[in-house]
């Protein structure tokens, strides 16, 4: 009987390590050759000091290959692949499933107020709305923080014109970075700018809660979170681990858009998360050349649906070609002296005096 290849791997696969797996799940074998009953491999550990733990299982690597029929003699060489390595440096990986958690929504140290700010679709501004609302409270001297929890589709690294990738000292507290003024994470500045998250809902989860627990954020007056859209796992999952001060909902004027931001505000309220109030977005457009006023997506349909529904209206914000250009330069218009940051200042200084921010 002729042994094969395949014949051997699974012989070695069978011999239990030091520190777990087995010669062929941590790949170690190189050079298996096989000549009639002769079989002959390398055995290949990563450093001198794995390959004296492994010296001791040396015989019962080929004892397992000599036991196979048709196996005459065996030849083993244990080798390292190069010099003693250095301790690996403290890596961090995000995106594990979350951890267990008892009891109701839990607090963060050292932030006084924490404000998620969604929308029931997308396309309606909302995380031009957190960027600069950040900035605005900021030059309002609050102390702020920016988490961009739109896992899928991070935007803010962009819009706050941030490409560092955030340090680990010790592989576990994240140091966030700072953007005019404003103290901000995103998973965006962990992954390449074109590079896709491909993850199911417990990963999603977990990477939240990293976001929210692991970055060193130190002592706020205030933390926006910029939800994605919808009412999926990210929202549920903030609402029901993390002690919200409360939502805010933006929304364009439009009915198709009143419709979903209704369903954010139905989820807001099944997980009693407080409705601080509504804004609305690309309330009016100015035509840069001629300077006409147009209500493009119509006008005054949040603050209707605020007065329906007895919330607060905190305001209304132009579609302007200067906030989208500022955006996408990395600099939010409210970072500016431009005429449309007024606006932002104007929602800001609101919140700051309803004891919101």
């Amino acid at each position: 009987m002729t042994v094969s290849r395949d014949d051997v791997m699974a012989a070695l696969a069978r011999v239990a390590l030091p520190g777990g797996g087995d010669p062929v799940s941590r790949d170690l074998i190189r050079a298996l050759s096989i000549d009639g009953g002769m079989v002959r491999f390398v055995i290949e550990a990563a450093t001198p000091e794995e390959a004296r733990l492994l010296a001791p299982f040396q015989p019962q690597i080929e004892a397992a290959a000599r036991a196979l029929p048709g196996v005459d003699s065996v030849q083993v060489v244990m080798t390292a692949h190069g010099p003693a390595a250095k301790p690996p440096a403290p890596s961090l990986k995000i995106g594990q499933h979350p951890t267990p958690h008892q009891g109701g929504p839990a607090r963060i140290s050292g932030i006084d107020r924490i404000i998620a700010i969604g929308s029931g679709k997308g396309g309606v501004g909302k995380s031009t709305v957190s960027s600069n609302l950040a900035v605005a409270l900021a030059r309002q001297g609050r102390r702020v923080g920016l988490l961009d929890a739109d896992i899928y589709g991070p935007s803010q690294p962009r819009m706050m014109g941030v490409s560092k990738r955030p340090a680990s000292p010790d592989g576990k507290i994240i140091e966030p970075v700072i953007a005019h003024g404003v103290t901000m994470m995103s998973l965006g500045l962990m992954l390449k700018e074109d590079e896709a998250v491909i993850w199911r809902g417990p990963m999603i989860m977990g990477a939240l809660q990293q976001l929210l627990s692991q970055v060193a954020w130190g002592q706020l007056d205030v933390l926006l979170i910029d939800l994605p859209p919808g009412t999926g796992d990210i929202q549920l999952t903030l609402c029901q681990r993390t002690h919200l001060t409360g939502a805010i909902i933006v929304s364009t004027p439009q009915d198709v858009a009143l419709l979903d931001a209704k369903k954010a505000l139905d989820m807001f309220t099944k997980l009693k998360t407080p409705v601080l109030g509504l804004i609305e977005n690309m309330s009016t457009f100015c035509c840069p050349k001629c300077g006409e006023e147009t209500q493009i997506f119509g006008h005054g349909g949040v603050k209707a649906e605020a007065q329906r529904l007895n919330l607060p209206f905190l305001g209304e914000l132009p579609l302007a070609l200067n906030v989208r250009q500022a955006g996408d330069s990395g600099t939010p218009i409210a970072a500016t002296d431009a005429a449309e940051a007024e606006a932002y200042a104007r929602i800001a200084r609101g919140l700051i005096a309803g004891g919101m921010a």
